[in-house]
């Protein structure tokens, strides 16, 4: 049974190709089959990165810690769009393809793959702490009770913490040096440092430090962007950038090409999500929707309004386009950030 993010983009895929049938056939076919190719290569990577959370995440616990697993497991698997690892994997892959050596693709896989799985258990834990009462109060994520409403306070906490130093863990592995999938210290030093500044008090954070301290006020457009920048975009920002740095010595203008296309995409996210916020149903969206303009939070839809902020982000949607044209990349090496671009702003969840 297909995840149902990848449902969600193929239904979006034949629409958008029905709808060039029309005017460009030939154009038409090559886009249909380029979302295919997306398609299976989506599917591929979200079952790698379920079935490596599942290997990470506890899956053998000692008895005295069934219930700190049982909360974690129910916080990261099943369910989610998972774009933050999709990105990192998707940028290694693109970076790797043209300046990797390729009797080092264990190693860099390896770590594409721990990276992915790492910003995938701090979003994890950054919704677990979000949802509690002293935050946003929520109660349901993804679709289900959220995790302090299934498990109680005290655990989600444990869970959440939990969470943000396993991911640490995991770019930390202890393979034999021998091996070839081992990850140089270098490198596992740099995705360290990385997902620290994604998540810590220049990023993630401090982002939400900032949202909590005005609720009830209002904020410019340039507050708000600098809000997200740090609360939703640098962690999305970051994961690209851990992929690129999975691979060792990438040059520094295809390392700035897609930081550029990871700070349009990640603002792209916070604009869309606002959007759905006002105008989605809480079915659709796994979450409790309306939920920022009843706490009274500040969002690009209550500044710009909607259709400004649709505008807004196909602008940023372009940005990240043209960040990938000028990183030197090749067009089918970039093939699956293309997508994902395409996803952040088609998706309706």
């Amino acid at each position: 049974m297909l995840p149902p993010f990848l449902c969600c983009f193929r239904k979006t895929v034949l629409n958008l190709s029905v709808a060039s049938i029309s005017t460009a056939p030939d154009l038409a076919a090559s886009n249909t089959a380029a979302a295919t190719n997306f398609a299976v290569w989506l599917d591929t990577h979200l079952r790698h990165i379920e079935q490596s959370l599942e290997r990470f995440v506890l899956p053998q616990p000692p008895a005295d810690l069934q219930g700190l697993a049982q909360a974690m497991q129910y916080a990261v698997l099943g369910g989610g769009k998972r774009l933050r690892g999709l990105l990192a994997l998707a940028a290694q892959q693109a970076v790797a393809q043209q300046v990797a050596d390729q009797n080092a693709l264990p190693s860099i896989t390896n770590a594409a793959t721990r990276a992915a799985c790492a910003v995938e258990l701090i979003h994890a834990y950054s919704l677990v702490h979000d949802d509690m009462p002293c935050m946003d109060n929520d109660v349901l994520r993804r679709g289900k009770p959220t995790v302090h409403v299934q498990f109680g306070e005290a655990t989600a906490l444990l869970a959440g913490d939990a969470m943000q130093a396993l991911a640490f863990e995991l770019l930390t592995e202890e393979e034999l040096p021998e091996s070839p999938a081992a990850i140089s210290p270098c490198v596992q030093a740099r995705l360290c440092r990385l997902l620290a500044q994604a998540s810590g008090p220049a990023g993630m954070a401090g982002g939400q430090a900032i949202d909590l301290d005005h609720v009830g006020k209002s904020m410019s457009q340039v507050q708000l962007q600098r809000m997200h920048e740090l609360k939703t975009g640098a962690l999305l920002k970051g994961s690209v950038l851990m992929g690129v740095h999975s691979v060792p010595n990438v040059p520094a203008s295809i390392a700035e090409a897609l930081h550029a296309y990871g700070h349009a995409l990640g603002l792209a996210f916070q604009v869309v999500d606002d959007i759905l916020d006002a105008t989605a149903d809480s079915v659709t969206l796994g979450k409790t929707a309306g939920k920022d303009a009843a706490d009274n939070k500040p969002t690009y839809v209550s500044i710009m309004g909607v259709d400004a902020a649709k505008a807004y982000a196909k602008q940023l949607h372009q940005q990240a386009y043209a960040a990938l044209a000028h990183s030197g990349l090749s067009a089918d090496s970039c093939m699956a950030l293309r997508g994902l671009a395409d996803l952040v702003i088609e998706r309706s969840y």
